[in-house]
């Protein structure tokens, strides 16, 4: 069994997709070890329905190194679901090729700091982009620099507004998250 660690800061409806579909099978050979919040949310809540070990580490100064001591050595994969906080290069070069994360964009469009939730999306109206998805990515130092792992989009029409944007990507995000996971921690070549 592959271990995964999941980082969340939100309501951990990724976290809830990926745990559904390691008990479905569609993610294989894979189990969710931990969970570790950077704040107070509902993420904690779901790990704990599901009896998988849950710890808060909340952001400040010594984030990334209280991090980097509670991450298990066998950890095969770190996966950032609606994880928030900015991760120290250190932490990205020691578990480099280890940790993905999901962007609610088509990378490299419209990624980088400040580009997350909302702000892509009314980033992505104002620009008029006839379309838009998301994209399963390494992560890297550099924010959303990492190599794109999988990527799906779909046509923006005149109608679309920055909430519609974010509910299509929504559902694109729980499509591709589980594939990308699969692919990375049993080397799927596609």
């Amino acid at each position: 069994m592959k271990n995964l660690v999941i980082l969340v800061s939100g309501s951990g409806t990724n976290l809830q997709r990926i745990i559904d579909t390691i008990d479905n099978g569609e993610i294989r050979n894979a189990k969710v070890s931990l969970v570790i919040a950077d704040r107070e949310c509902y993420g904690q809540e779901r790990a704990k329905n599901h009896n998988i070990e849950n710890i808060l580490i909340p952001r400040g100064k010594n984030f990334s190194n209280e991090l980097a001591e509670k991450i298990p050595q066998n950890t095969d994969l770190i996966v950032l679901a609606g994880f928030l906080s900015i991760l120290k290069p250190e932490f990205c070069e020691k578990w480099n090729g280890k940790i993905i994360n999901i962007h609610p964009a088509l990378l490299p469009k419209f990624g980088g700091k400040g580009m997350w939730g909302h702000h892509v999306h009314n980033a992505v109206i104002e620009a008029k982009e006839k379309e838009s998805g998301a994209t399963v990515h390494f992560v890297t130092s550099g924010i959303d620099e990492g190599e794109a792992i999988l990527q799906k989009s779909f046509e923006i029409t005149e109608d679309d507004t920055p909430e519609t944007v974010a509910e299509k990507v929504h559902l694109i995000e729980y499509e591709i998250y589980p594939i990308a996971i699969n692919k990375v921690l049993n080397n799927i070549q596609r």
